[in-house]
């Protein structure tokens, strides 16, 4: 009862914060597939915790995209974003300075304002059911209990979004896992990170090249309520409100 509560309490403040934000179909109309959006979920200022690997996966692609230092703070989409060029994709980075369980305000809102279609949309995410070193790709589907990737798709009212699941892995003993996933990494897993992160930007990058090589599609999902190392040139413009989960 209680779990339930805090999620129609969580929809509710999302549907607050999303007022007066372009629907569904009024998006659709200005979308375009060389458009691309990949968002890092997690919680700000909560850097180095294993709930914030996503954010920490964004850095890192900005990095080999050469413009990790033009981040700026959006705050029409309560988030920090890039926009970059790769070959010829225009790519949003988005960071939401929300929590991790609205964090699909700011996608949904990043989204409008950036004309990208869920289906364009990759979410990052930290990822329970798998040890920290393996990463995966999801197309679409359930949240699988991820409170970000849940959000997201209460907010654009569809579950086509691709992920990128990070291993974190789970605690061991009677460690709780919201402590576990909101505690930072340990000095050994931090040595496993870098190779993480290489990991993840790869697959980003060759999931963004592959989708252009071939028609978009929802890669079989459904709609939840209705229907090689680039080259990267920067085009280079965020709040938060209620607490952690």
């Amino acid at each position: 009862m209680r779990g339930l509560l805090k999620r129609l309490f969580t929809r509710a403040t999302s549907r607050v914060l999303l007022s007066g934000a372009p629907g569904p179909e009024t998006r659709a109309e200005r979308h375009t597939r060389s458009r691309r959006m990949v968002v890092g979920l997690g919680n700000p200022g909560m850097k180095g915790t294993r709930h914030s690997v996503g954010m920490a996966v964004l850095g890192a692609l900005a990095t080999r995209l050469g413009v990790a230092d033009v981040w700026r703070v959006d705050k029409q989409v309560s988030g920090e974003v890039i926009e970059s060029k790769l070959h010829d994709v225009h790519v949003v980075l988005l960071r939401p300075r929300l929590l991790m369980n609205i964090n699909g305000v700011a996608v949904a809102k990043a989204a409008a304002k950036y004309s990208v279609r869920p289906e364009d949309v990759l979410l990052v995410h930290d990822e329970l059911d798998k040890p920290l070193g393996k990463v995966g790709v999801k197309h679409g589907g359930s949240a699988r209990g991820h409170n970000g990737v849940r959000s997201c798709v209460d907010c654009l009212q569809t579950d086509v979004m691709l992920r990128l699941r990070v291993g974190v892995g789970r605690p061991a003993g009677r460690t709780p896992v919201d402590r576990w996933v909101l505690g930072v990494f340990s000095p050994e897993e931090q040595k496993v990170l870098g190779s993480v992160l290489d990991q993840s930007v790869d697959l980003i990058l060759s999931q963004i090249t592959d989708s252009m090589q071939s028609p978009s599609s929802p890669a079989g999902s459904r709609a939840a309520s209705r229907k090689p190392k680039p080259r990267a040139a920067s085009l280079a413009e965020g709040t938060a409100a209620p607490g952690p989960t």
